[in-house]
């Protein structure tokens, strides 16, 4: 329903092309990074799943499996089942992409296993924001119908909880990196150019966060400025 109200409102298109055009300059970085890097195979030929294995191994963590699977860039850390997810490239790849982004999984696991507080944070968020905006932004319009100014704000609030979740991400994201990077030099699992290769891979996919970040701020304030002003006025 808001959407569909949004899409033909020039207001809209002139707060949320910004933060798009540079999600889709960040796709394209990532890509881009993405590929030349795992044409780059390591010089001691470390696999991804190799190098996440030595890490955990390296911090005493002995409880968090490696699991390959299917698809491109599907890498995760799940904290549900304590287990790393390395896609078939990464997983099977000696490749200087590969090694960095078997290395930012890890560090999410060295995050919970090291009481990180931000990442429970973030964590305990996710139940709401997987139907709090819809809801939010349904509670917002009927409140508008309604002029009842406390159920339009109390669905914004709700509506924001993808834009509270993301807040949460980027620290969460920089820290995975830096510790992925701190483990890479520590244990010696690159060479200085390929850990520079690492850091940029690294570096391109945080940025997709950041423009995620601003593109809900956005929809977020334009929401805010369409309910809250047509209320006042």
């Amino acid at each position: 329903m808001g959407g569909y109200y949004a899409y033909f409102d020039p207001l809209y298109w002139l707060m949320v092309l910004p933060p798009l055009a540079l999600m889709i300059l960040a796709q394209i970085s990532v890509r881009s990074a993405y590929s030349t890097f795992s044409r780059r195979p390591t010089g001691s030929g470390l696999t991804g799943a190799q190098a996440a294995r030595m890490i955990l191994a390296e911090n005493g963590i002995m409880d968090v499996g490696v699991e390959c699977i299917s698809g491109s860039l599907t890498d995760h850390y799940d904290p549900r089942k304590n287990v790393i997810r390395l896609s078939e490239e990464v997983y099977h790849g000696a490749t200087v992409a590969a090694v960095g982004i078997a290395a930012h999984e890890t560090g999410h696991a060295l995050q919970y296993a090291k009481g990180y507080f931000p990442i429970r944070i973030r964590q305990s968020l996710v139940p709401l924001t997987r139907f709090g905006p819809l809801i939010g932004l349904i509670m917002a319009f009927v409140g508008a119908y309604l002029a009842n100014t406390t159920l339009i704000w109390a669905g914004l609030a709700l509506f924001a909880s993808v834009f509270v979740f993301q807040v949460c991400t980027l620290p969460v994201e920089f820290n995975a990196s830096r510790r992925a990077l701190a483990a890479i030099r520590e244990g010696n699992l690159l060479g200085p150019q390929e850990t520079e290769g690492a850091r940029r891979v690294l570096t391109a996919a945080a940025m997709t966060y950041v423009a995620s970040m601003l593109q809900s701020l956005m929809t977020l304030l334009y929401y805010i400025i369409r309910l809250t002003g047509n209320r006042r006025n």
